[in-house]
């Protein structure tokens, strides 16, 4: 099962989609795509690793997600990818854009208990320069192509989930 997990910044999408990787009962792989490039998001990095159960495997890759899951995900284990917000924006930023056609070829047919986090960022005022513009319309096509194929999709705001499929 494809299960997708939406909320703007600090909205509990993370601490929600780890409540339904927990709920799963299965051993539970976590998917870390953000890289620690300051202190600030080190800190960030450091938050969610002392949140996460001793028992769960971490992978960290920012950029091959699709060769990630196709290695990790089995019929009796949950992956949780968080997040592909992080994700798009590696890729972009380092010219990999074949990675993002990859992830949604695979993500239909993973067996096991898939949970991915996104941001939902449409909901500002439109950025100022061209990159950031970018980044929010490929954001927005990425999170309405897996809500597509995913079976469950929840928006978290204010810590509440609200369920959209």
């Amino acid at each position: 099962m494809l299960e997708l997990v939406l909320g703007g910044a600090r909205s509990g999408k993370s601490a929600f989609a780890e409540k339904q990787a927990r709920l799963s009962s299965l051993p539970v792989v976590y998917v870390a795509t953000g890289e620690a490039g300051d202190g600030e998001m080190r800190a960030r990095i450091e938050k969610h690793r002392r949140r996460r159960p001793d028992d769960w495997r971490t992978v960290e890759e920012p950029l091959r997600l699709a060769e990630a899951l196709t290695r990790e995900a089995a019929a009796q284990k949950c992956v949780l990818v968080d997040c592909l917000t992080l994700f798009l924006s590696n890729v972009l930023l380092g010219g990999a854009e074949d990675e993002i056609g990859h992830l949604l070829a695979v993500l239909p047919g993973l067996p096991g208990h898939i949970v991915v986090v996104s941001n939902e960022v449409g909901w500002g005022i439109t950025p100022v320069n061209a990159l950031a513009r970018r980044f929010a319309d490929e954001q927005g096509q990425l999170n309405r192509r897996v809500a597509e194929i995913a079976e469950k999709v929840t928006l978290v705001a204010a810590g509440l989930p609200l369920r959209l499929k």
